[in-house]
């Protein structure tokens, strides 16, 4: 009868452990979901094809990573780092779990190359964020003034 309960009790114990270990394993931020929204977004206006876009990404769950942005003013946006007064193009940004990805300008920004049209300010540009983990979000970037630059809060 005592190898019954030694039995019992060890396969008690290895399920115990078994659970533990299963929710350790979600990774830094413990398997949770993004929750992500958008605000701070603006585009200076273009002075020639080119234009830049500007945004906060907020997060309140676990972490995701912005992959790619569309937008019907350019077939050609990217995903721009700024480094040592450089910029160049990346595959994407992480949005870490309980913080925020900015984009702002002298740093990370998205590019939209070859434009459809030069929007005017007071105008709201149509621009969609993929993400490796959340649905995208659509966004407007009101245009605003060529120099505008936010003060940061």
């Amino acid at each position: 009868m005592s190898r019954g309960r030694t039995l019992i009790g060890a396969l008690a114990l290895t399920g115990a452990l078994a659970l533990t270990g299963c929710s350790a394993q979600g990774g830094e931020d413990g398997g949770a979901e993004p929750k992500l929204t958008v605000d701070g977004a603006f585009m200076p206006q273009p002075v020639s094809d080119m234009a830049a876009g500007f945004l906060t990404v907020r997060n309140e769950g676990g972490a995701d990573r912005l992959t790619s942005v569309s937008s019907p003013l350019s077939d050609d946006v990217t995903i721009h780092e700024s480094k040592d007064q450089k910029m160049r193009k990346v595959a994407g940004f992480d949005v870490p779990a309980e913080g925020e990805l900015d984009l702002e300008r002298g740093g990370n920004h998205l590019m939209f190359a070859d434009l459809k049209e030069r929007p005017k300010q007071g105008e709201r540009i149509p621009v969609k964020l993929h993400f490796e983990k959340s649905g995208p979000i659509t966004v407007d970037l009101p245009v605003k003034a060529p120099t505008y630059n936010p003060a940061k809060h």
